[in-house]
């Protein structure tokens, strides 16, 4: 039987469990913030889940490929989403990352994010610099 070891606990699953399932019924929580409210319920959509992880596990799946592809991951980084993850062996080192829920933007591009009323004319904010008109 594999063993997951997470946050100094030493976790036994089926083999070819769903790291997230195992995770979340062990206690572990790889959420923070609003993602653990706001999140895709492990269907690999969010990007929420995202963990490092050394050990015997599946290799990267179409839909993995896919959200790691868009901001803030990275196709070429080696993070992985736990609930794309089937546990094949013991994995040896696990990291939860603190990811933001949707806090992806770089301050580059919110710069250019304004937002206009409904009549299209003038800008009511800079979306991220709300603090400066409140």
């Amino acid at each position: 039987m594999p063993q997951v070891l997470a946050q100094s606990k030493l976790i036994e699953c089926e083999s070819h469990a769903n790291l997230r399932k195992v995770l979340l019924e062990n206690g572990i929580d790889l959420y923070n913030g609003n993602s653990r409210i706001i999140n895709c319920r492990g269907i690999g959509t969010c990007g929420t889940c995202a963990v490092k992880v050394e050990g015997e596990v599946s290799a990267v799946n179409w839909r993995e490929q896919t959200r790691r592809s868009l901001p803030p991951h990275s196709p070429t980084s080696n993070l992985r989403l736990a609930c794309q993850i089937q546990v094949l062996g013991d994995v040896t080192r696990f990291w939860i990352l603190d990811l933001r829920f949707w806090i992806y933007v770089s301050e580059a591009y919110a710069a250019q994010r304004v937002f206009f009323r409904p009549s299209g004319r003038r800008p009511v904010a800079n979306f991220f610099n709300l603090k400066s008109k409140i």
